[in-house]
């Protein structure tokens, strides 16, 4: 099996990297992407990747914020679910969608009632606990627009990335798996706060062990 790992950013992954660099991963075909931030980026990234080469699975790992506190900080997640959380508007004290807005059709393919769905087999038999996802261009900082997306999304991390790697998996027919890991509590500005250290240590782990799992 082929597998390629995708992160926005070198740093979220550097402990993979360093094992992968020693050649510990000695049974794995892996090959590695760096995306760059945000929806955009990771689109353009990934597919000119797919154009060189199509990998069996695909894994996006990378750090991110959570709106449930009772998650601890560097806790590594599994995303089943994924929304682009700004694509939208606020009218008359209600975040509307492009689906909300009849602009398009909720089932319009790769969307399922307006949600982007993991549901390949890998994914199914991961222990890591599976949640929701929202995707933002801006990443959220205030109390108004974290009530928006609670009521809205209810979910429970937020990333720039992460609806770039389901929406192009999901159109191209390649399994993937989204791997998050808790860095800070989302609108928490404050980087004394955050677990940046711990997530992504943790973040690595996981993802080491599952490719150990998928290549032996």
């Amino acid at each position: 099996m082929n597998c390629l790992v995708i992160a926005a950013t070198p740093i979220e992954i550097a402990p993979f990297l360093a094992e992968l660099k020693a050649e510990k991963l000695t049974n794995a075909d892996i090959d590695v992407l760096i995306t760059g931030i945000g929806l955009t980026a990771t689109t353009y990234s990934l597919m000119e990747q797919l154009r060189i080469k199509r990998p069996d699975l695909i894994i996006q790992a990378g750090v991110g914020g959570c709106f449930d506190k009772t998650v601890p900080l560097g806790k590594v997640l599994a995303i089943k679910i994924e929304a682009i959380a700004d694509q939208s508007v606020v009218e008359l004290n209600k975040l509307k969608t492009l689906f909300d807005l009849k602009l398009v059709p909720q089932n319009n393919f790769p969307f399922k009632r307006g949600w982007l769905v993991n549901n390949n087999r890998v994914l199914k038999k991961m222990k890591l606990r599976k949640v929701t996802g929202v995707t933002v261009n801006e990443i959220t900082t205030s109390a108004e627009r974290v009530k928006f997306y609670r009521k809205k999304f209810n979910p429970v991390i937020e990333s720039m990335e992460g609806a770039a790697l389901h929406y192009v998996c999901l159109k191209e027919k390649i399994p993937f798996i989204q791997l998050r890991s808790v860095s800070n509590y989302i609108a928490e500005r404050n980087k004394k706060n955050w677990n940046m250290k711990e997530s992504i240590l943790n973040l690595n782990a996981e993802l080491i062990k599952l490719l150990s799992q998928l290549t032996h």
